[in-house]
């Protein structure tokens, strides 16, 4: 089998984004747009993947790692110019090199693949990926010859009316034989408008030598959009939110309303598993069998394991575990653990703590630095003050203990097993095994206080 390349054009710095980031780093579901197209190319099976850097190339390669290897375009000339400095890593090399650009985030491995079988298969020196468009305003066309080969590719300005009919479009990504390419890139020049080296001069001097230029049409034109906008990455993330939330939808995840919940490519979801609307799944986050994702929820990087419960709440790096239940309104602080079977009630929030198993954390609480055993009742309104204004301190909870409404348990603080804390008591020190501490003034009732308090007023 061939030797297979992949050059991915990613030194633009994209003007009409307006934006600070450069363009192929601007993200997609959790991913950036050249990090989509790597992935894609890696998926195709290629050999090697080399990534063409300009602005924000330390940016780009810190990203991309060692998923490719780079070459600095100092100048950005175009994309014959550009696919010109990868000479030195391919001159000379067998095989099939395909192009793609940065910003085309919606090619898919299966795609790529094909395009290079089908270049292999017609023995082509180049293969240029077309689609057909129900508008192609705007597009080169592709003009076939009698054979079915490229004849010629013609810019929409400088298209004849009889030219501008045809729906066949070029969608910016073209296959290559690797030892043509790099001998005929010598040959292309500058002369245009632009004073630019453009990589669809090298198809009209391969058909200029009668060698066999072929088209690959794709199945769905959606996939060559290419992201110059902002209105053009919004059009991309809604295509890649549809093709994410269809494949789990198959897979056996229910999603009430598909067009407003949102999950990121790297999110795996276990069957039966119910997902209400305006929720976002984010990172690498994990979700297991049966398990409910009430509305108006988000969750990143953190595993929810089957037939857990999250309503209306944010979970951050945090683990539930099978069968508890968090929400409404709780927001779960990275290095959180909720046991099984536990309940983290309305506006509680949990920090860096692990809370034990059929623990009961019901509403308007912070837990913070804390390990909280099993079967755990803590109140409305408690709080556990783990910051004294200079470091973080832990604060353990043995099993079955049981801690009053409206305490504080003031960090470094141990309470036993069994432990009861009295409502409205401010902890600082140690609590037995089996004890409770009560740590509140005794109330005090001040007869007549009304009569003396108003007495000026009731004159």
């Amino acid at each position: 089998m061939k030797k297979r390349y992949v050059v991915v054009l990613a030194a633009g710095q994209g003007t009409r984004m307006k934006s600070k980031l450069y363009k192929v780093m601007h993200p997609i579901l959790g991913r950036p747009m050249v990090g989509h197209v790597v992935d894609a190319a890696l998926g195709a099976k290629v050999d090697r993947v080399i990534t063409i850097t300009g602005f924000g190339a330390d940016v780009i390669k810190d990203y991309l790692g060692e998923k490719s290897e780079f070459v600095y375009q100092e100048e950005q000339l175009g994309t014959a110019h550009a696919v010109e400095q990868a000479r030195d890593l391919l001159e000379g090399q067998e095989g099939t090199t395909v192009v793609l650009s940065g910003d085309t985030p919606l090619l898919t491995a299966e795609t790529i693949a094909n395009l290079m079988d089908f270049h292999e298969r017609e023995e082509a020196k180049a293969t240029v990926l077309t689609a057909m468009a129900d508008d192609p305003f705007g597009y080169g066309r592709v003009i076939r010859a009698e054979d079915g080969s490229v004849g010629k590719i013609v810019e929409e300005k400088d298209a004849s009316e009889e030219e501008r009919l045809v729906r066949e479009i070029n969608t910016g990504t073209y296959c290559f034989d690797n030892e043509a390419l790099y001998e005929i890139l010598n040959q292309v020049d500058n002369n245009n408008a632009q004073g630019e080296y453009y990589l669809p001069d090298v198809v009209e001097i391969l058909n200029e030598k009668n060698e066999i230029v072929s088209a690959h049409t794709l199945e769905n034109m959606d996939e060559s959009l290419g992201v110059n906008t902002r209105v053009a990455l919004s059009q991309a993330t809604k295509i890649m939110r549809e093709r994410i939330n269809k494949q789990h939808m198959i897979n056996g995840v229910t999603l009430i309303d598909p067009e407003n919940t949102y999950i990121e490519m790297d999110v795996e979801i276990g069957r039966d598993t119910v997902i209400e609307p305006n929720t976002y799944l984010k990172g690498k986050t994990v979700i297991g069998e049966d398990v409910f994702v009430g509305m108006n929820t988000m969750i990143e990087d953190s595993i929810i394991e089957d037939h857990a419960e999250v309503t209306q709440s944010v979970i951050e790096n945090s683990i539930i575990r099978s069968g508890a239940d968090v929400g409404p309104h709780s927001h779960l602080r990275p290095k959180s653990e909720i046991g099984e079977g536990a309940h983290i009630g309305n506006y509680v929030e949990i920090k860096k703590a692990t809370i034990g198993k059929k623990t009961k954390v019901g509403h308007h609480t912070y837990v913070g630095d804390a390990k909280v055993g099993e079967d755990v009742n803590i109140g409305c309104g408690v709080v556990f003050a783990n910051y004294d204004g200079k470091s973080k301190s832990t604060t353990t909870v043995g099993d079955h203990s049981f801690i009053g409404s409206n305490s504080n348990l003031v960090a470094p603080v141990n309470l036993g097993d069994n432990s009861f804390v009295a409502a409205g008591s401010t902890i600082t020190e140690e609590i037995p095994e089996n004890a409770l501490g009560i740590a509140r003034a005794r109330q005090v009732n001040k007869e007549d206080f009304y009569t003396e308090y108003f007495k000026e007023e009731n004159k």
